[in-house]
C-alpha cells in the first residue's frame, strides 16, 4: 500500500513528499502484531510513534509562563486565604467575594450574596467564587476561583456525614478517570513523556492496547462510556430536533455511583463547546454532587484579561487539577467517582499537551505520596486521535485517530485480593476493547458479586471478565469505518466503483443540507484523492472456529464471498475546499451504494464557515460551506 501525502518537515519550513514507506511500515506492523498474537483474530498494527511521516507534526513549544506575580488569593480544601506574599508586597488587603451558582440550567450562572471577605473563609453555598481585592499601596487584584466547598450547610451538595450505601457487592474503590481531548495512544507517548514513564513504570498502570472508538468525536466517545449507549440509541437531546429534551433523562453511571453512596465529580473545561451542550441541549438539573461547568460560564468571561491558557498566575489546566485534588482532600474516607476531561492544549494543536506533562506528573506524585492511590482506581485516558489536525492526512493519522489512549492503574492491595481477576484485566489489555467495555467494568465494579452487572448487554464487556480472543470489531459494536483492526488496499481513483461510491457521498451530504440550501452552497466534487477497499484480516474472513476441543488450533476453511464490499474514500468538494473521508457500503446483489451518517469524517477544519447554520442546525456544520 502506498499513499502520496504531503508532510511536514520538523522545522515546518517546506513541505516535503513524505516516506514511501510508510504504508510499507504499517503493514509490516500488523503482520507482525499478528504473529505475536496469532491466536487473536482483531489486532491492532503497532505503530511507531517516531516514525519519519508523522514525526515532523510534532515539536517542542515554550514553556507556558503567566503571571510573575502570584495570585493573592490561595483556595485549598474547601477554604480560601489572603497569601502573606501578597501581604508583604502591597501591605494590609481588603477583599469581598461573591460566590458563582448555577442559574438553573447549563447555561445560566448567578451570583450569591456578595461577602466581605475573613481570612480563612469556609465555603459553603458553592465551589466558585469571584474575588476583588484593593491593597493598601493602591493596587488590585480580581480573579474566579475554584476549591471544593464544605458542603455541611448547601442543598446543592452531598453531605459529607450521610451514610454510606455501599454493598457487599461493590468493590470498594474511587473511580478517578482524567483525560485530554484528541491524544492517540502514540501522541500520549509523544507529549506526555513525563507522566506516561511514571504511571506505567513506577506506578504499574497498564495501557489498553487494543482499544477502539466507536463512532466520531467527543460525544461518541464519551457517551457510550457514561451511559453504555450510543447517542442515536438515547432519547432525543440536539437542537431543534422535535421532542428533544435536556440530557437528564440518561442513564449516567455517576447516577449508579451516587446511589451507592458516592461522592461524584464532573469537570470539562471550554464551556463554550461542552460535549453535551454544543449540539446537545445540556443538563436542566445540576447532573453531579460537584459540577465545574459554573466556573468555565464565569471564568471564560474574564480569558481576555488574562495571558492565553492563564487565569491568573495559574494556567488553567493546573486550576483544573487542583480541583480534583480539594476532593480528594474533602472527601478523604468517602467514596468518589471523579471524571475530568481537559481539551484547551490539545483540542487544536497536539504540541501544547506538552504543557500539561509537568502538572500530571506533579498530581500523580501527590496522589501517590498521600496514599490516595491506596483505594482509587485511576484511569487516564483520551476519547479520540487527532481528527482535524495535520497528522490525520497520513495512513498513520488515520489509524491513530481510531487509536486514543486509554489505561488503568488498580492498588496493590486489588491485585494481591483478586489475582486471578487482575490476571484477566492484563490480558484484556491486549485484546479489543471499546468505550462500552469500559461502561461494564464500572457496573463490575458496583455490582461485582451481584447478579445484575450487565443487565443483558452483549456488546459491552468489563475489562475484568474475560474478553475472547476471536472478539470482531462487529461483535464489539465498531462499525467498520471505525475498526482499526482491518486492512484496506488501495484501488485506483478511477475505478467505476469508487466514482460511484464518491457521487454517492456527494448525494448524501447535499441532501441533509438541502433544506438550508440558502445558507449553504450545494458541493461538488473538486477531486478523489484516495480510495481503498477493504481487505479484512484474513483471520477474520476465513475463520470459521476452532478445530480441536481445547481452541488451541484454529480452522480457517471458509471461502465464502461476502455480499458487501467496502470503499473508504477521501475526498475534496467545491467550494470550500472541504476534505472528507467516507466509507461506502457496496451490495453487490442489489448494486446498490450506501451511505451511513456514522462513517463520514471531516477531516480538515471548518473553522468559521458554517457559521451561517450554527444556531439552526449545529450539526451540520461539518457539511455546510455558507452561501453568505
Amino acid at each position: 500500500m502506498h499513499y502520496n501525502v504531503d508532510d511536514k518537515s520538523v522545522r515546518a519550513v517546506k513541505p516535503h513528499r513524505k516516506s514511501i514507506g510508510e504504508s510499507n511500515d504499517i503493514l509490516y506492523n500488523v503482520i507482525r502484531n499478528l504473529a505475536e498474537h496469532k491466536d487473536q483474530v482483531c489486532v491492532h498494527p503497532e505503530l511507531d510513534p517516531y516514525h519519519s511521516s508523522v514525526i515532523g507534526f510534532f515539536h517542542d513549544v515554550a514553556p507556558l509562563e503567566c503571571k510573575e506575580e502570584n495570585d493573592w488569593i490561595v483556595v485549598e480544601n474547601g477554604t480560601f486565604f489572603i497569601s502573606q506574599e501578597a501581604r508583604a508586597k502591597h501591605g494590609p488587603i481588603k477583599c469581598q467575594y461573591v460566590p458563582i451558582c448555577r442559574g438553573g440550567d447549563d447555561y445560566k450562572i448567578k451570583n450569591g450574596k456578595k461577602e466581605t471577605f475573613q481570612d480563612g473563609v469556609v465555603l459553603a453555598q458553592s465551589d466558585f467564587f469571584k474575588i476583588s481585592c484593593k491593597a493598601q499601596d493602591g493596587e488590585r487584584y480580581f480573579n474566579v476561583h475554584a476549591t471544593v466547598s464544605a458542603a455541611d450547610n448547601s442543598s446543592l451538595h452531598f453531605d459529607t456525614k450521610s451514610k454510606v450505601n455501599t454493598s457487599s457487592a461493590t468493590i470498594p474503590l474511587n473511580v478517578f478517570m482524567f483525560g485530554y481531548d484528541s491524544v492517540s495512544r502514540n501522541t500520549w507517548k509523544r507529549k506526555l513523556p513525563n507522566s506516561h514513564e511514571y504511571f506505567t513504570n513506577v506506578l504499574g498502570g497498564v495501557v489498553l492496547e487494543g482499544y477502539n472508538i466507536v463512532g466520531d468525536g467527543t460525544p461518541q466517545a464519551l457517551l457510550p462510556i457514561l451511559t453504555g449507549k450510543t447517542e442515536a440509541e438515547l432519547p432525543e437531546s440536539r437542537r431543534g430536533k422535535p421532542d428533544a429534551r435536556p440530557v437528564d433523562q440518561y442513564p449516567w453511571i455517576w447516577k449508579n455511583f451516587q446511589e451507592a453512596g458516592y461522592i461524584t465529580q464532573w469537570a470539562e473545561d471550554m464551556a463554550h463547546i461542552g460535549t453535551f451542550n454544543f449540539r446537545m441541549l445540556g443538563f436542566q438539573e445540576q447532573p453531579v454532587h460537584h459540577y465545574m461547568r459554573p466556573f468555565y460560564l464565569a471564568s471564560e468571561k474574564i480569558y481576555s484579561f488574562n495571558k492565553p491558557y492563564c487565569l491568573g498566575s495559574l494556567n488553567r489546566h493546573k486550576t483544573m487539577i487542583n480541583w480534583f485534588r480539594d476532593c480528594f482532600t474533602m472527601y478523604y474516607d468517602r467514596p468518589k467517582f471523579m471524571f475530568g476531561f481537559h481539551s484547551e492544549f490539545s483540542h487544536r494543536d497536539s504540541n501544547t499537551l506538552q504543557w500539561a506533562d509537568d502538572d500530571l506528573l506533579h498530581f500523580l506524585t501527590f496522589l501517590y505520596e498521600n496514599k490516595y492511590l491506596q483505594n482509587t482506581l485511576l484511569i487516564l485516558m483520551s476519547d479520540h486521535g487527532a481528527r482535524f489536525h495535520d497528522i490525520r492526512k497520513t495512513l498513520q493519522g488515520k489509524y491513530e485517530e481510531r487509536m486514543p489512549y486509554f489505561a488503568f492503574r488498580f492498588p496493590d492491595w486489588f491485585v494481591t485480593k483478586y489475582p486471578r481477576t487482575y490476571a484477566k484485566f492484563v490480558k484484556n489489555s491486549k485484546r479489543l476493547t471499546t468505550p462500552f467495555d469500559i461502561h461494564e467494568t464500572f457496573l463490575d465494579l458496583l455490582y461485582f458479586n451481584s447478579t445484575m452487572k450487565t443487565k443483558g448487554n452483549t456488546r459491552g464487556i468489563s475489562l475484568l471478565r474475560r474478553i475472547p480472543k476471536d472478539r470482531k470489531c462487529e461483535d464489539a459494536g465498531i462499525s467498520s469505518h471505525w475498526c482499526a483492526c482491518l486492512n484496506w488496499d488501495p484501488v485506483s481513483k478511477m475505478d467505476g466503483a469508487v466514482q460511484r461510491s464518491a457521487k454517492s457521498v456527494l448525494k448524501f451530504i447535499n441532501t441533509l443540507t438541502k433544506k438550508y440550501r440558502q445558507k449553504c452552497h450545494h458541493l461538488i466534487l473538486q477531486n478523489i484523492t484516495n480510495a481503498q477497499f477493504i481487505s479484512a484480516n484474513p483471520n477474520i474472513v476465513r475463520f470459521r472456529g476452532s478445530s480441536d476441543l481445547d481452541g488451541r488450533h484454529a480452522n480457517f476453511s471458509n471461502s465464502e464471498m461476502p455480499q458487501h464490499v467496502l470503499y473508504q474514500i477521501t475526498l475534496m468538494t467545491s467550494p470550500g475546499n472541504a476534505v472528507f473521508e467516507a466509507t461506502v457500503r457496496y451490495d453487490r446483489k442489489s448494486d446498490d451504494y450506501r451511505v451511513n451518517g456514522h462513517e463520514i469524517s471531516r477531516i480538515n477544519a471548518y473553522g468559521n464557515s458554517a457559521d451561517c447554520i450554527i444556531h439552526v442546525a449545529p450539526q451540520l456544520r461539518q457539511y455546510c460551506y455558507c452561501t453568505g
